[in-house]
């Protein structure tokens, strides 16, 4: 396999996401993705004509985020018809894997330009507007195993491992921080594009919404477990609760110590991101100078109802691949859904903590589902570039029990 590029990537600010009191919420999803298509041939230096596919990640397509939203927003952005778009869905992941198929695309030669990740407007299509939850209803494969919602498989882990509410507060606290420092700096400003109203060409928004820097410990520590109503409800074929159901898989946990909370999970937002990847040949061809190489790529299925332990296995996954360990990673991408998952990873890998969500994360920042992996990507670039530094790995959690990883490398 030949090498796969990274020429440019952009984001969307995150707005709330919530209905009519969010900065993006007026926008229809495909606009939001349109708008960062339609700034990166200015920024990226190319004509979009050359652009052989556009892959989005959604994760709720249904309404306005269905009817294969990458090809309506190609159209939205007034790109050639002859472009064409594929929405994806793998949950958490879908933008990161949309960028890892535009890197498989461009590095086996099958493509020699590909714009690919993710958008979702969750104040207009809300997380689980599908209806399809965690399994789609499906009773017989709840017989073989029962997926239960990702708050509980948090604390499920949180309590496997022994995490303390302390030190998952500890985890929300420093992402404030670190996001606060990040924007302070403009460290986000180069991947930024600034959104504005699609009908009156108006500014809506042009940096970040949801952080909340004056965040303290003591506020952390006030908030009200999250999943205590959701854990105690009904929901097994006899009447099992949630916790029963995750405490009957795992027995030895004796009870779910429920320690996460609005303030130490990630945030509802709505948000767009997109990288544009190129082949050797692309850029040989053009003159064009990459920011970045895709040096390995990996996704893994993990135990289903644990669910959110993913991020460990895949990233041993992508460091066999690239010939790395852990260590060999300077900075690392590692989605903060719930603080323990960040806290369980960073533990399995033994990596510094210094070196984790140095920007802050998805707690601070918000996590927009189907965009979130792109927009990581884009942030450990631009860092890497500010620090002068080499390698970054991105991973996340994904609902249903797996795990993406992408390694790049500055060129």
């Amino acid at each position: 396999m030949g090498t796969s590029y990274i020429i440019d990537a952009a984001r969307t600010p995150r707005g709330r996401g919530k209905l009519g009191k969010g900065a993006l919420t007026s926008v229809h999803p495909q606009e939001l993705f349109a708008q960062v298509l339609r700034a990166l041939p200015q920024r990226a230096g190319f004509d979009p004509r050359e652009v052989e596919d556009v892959m989005a990640g959604i994760v709720s397509q249904v309404g306005e985020q269905g009817a294969n939203l990458a090809r309506n927003a190609v159209l939205a952005a007034g790109w050639p018809d002859e472009i064409p778009g594929v929405s994806l869905n793998r949950f958490c992941a879908s933008g990161l894997q949309a960028v890892n198929f535009g890197a498989m695309a461009v590095g086996s030669g099958a493509m020699d330009l590909v714009v690919a990740g993710g958008v979702e407007s969750m104040s207009r299509v809300p997380m689980g507007a599908d209806g399809g939850g965690q399994d789609g209803g499906n009773t017989q494969l709840r017989k073989r195993v029962f997926q239960v919602p990702q708050g509980i498989s948090a604390d499920l882990i949180a309590t496997l491992e022994g995490f303390t509410r302390e030190e998952i507060d500890g985890v929300a606290l420093r992402s404030q921080k670190n996001a606060a420092r990040a924007i302070e700096e403009k460290r986000f400003a180069r991947s930024l594009i600034p959104v504005t109203d699609p009908a009156t060409g108006a500014a809506l928004l042009a940096k970040d919404e949801f952080p909340r820097p004056n965040t303290t410990a003591e506020g952390l520590a006030a908030l009200e477990p999250a999943f205590v109503a959701l854990g105690s409800a009904p929901a097994g074929p006899n009447g099992e609760t949630l916790d029963q159901i995750a405490l009957a898989a795992y027995p030895h946990a004796k009870e779910i110590r429920h320690v996460h909370t609005a303030g130490n999970s990630s945030g509802i937002v709505d948000g767009a991101a997109a990288v544009v990847l190129a082949s050797e040949r692309y850029v040989k061809e053009k003159g064009v100078k990459p920011r970045a190489r895709i040096l390995a790529m990996a996704s893994v299925g993990t135990e289903p109802l644990l669910m959110l332990t993913g991020p460990a296995p895949a990233s041993l996954k992508a460091l066999r691949a690239a010939g790395m360990d852990a260590r060999d990673i300077d900075l690392w991408e590692i989605n903060e859904a719930f603080a323990g998952v960040v806290l369980q990873t960073t533990r399995a890998l033994g990596i510094d903590p210094d070196r984790v969500n140095v920007n802050g994360g998805s707690i601070a920042l918000g996590h927009p589902l189907g965009a979130t992996g792109a927009m990581l990507l884009g942030t450990a670039l631009d860092e890497l570039e500010r620090r002068n530094a080499q390698t970054a790995l991105v991973t996340l959690c994904i609902g249903g029990g797996q795990g993406i990883a992408t390694i790049l490398e500055r060129v």
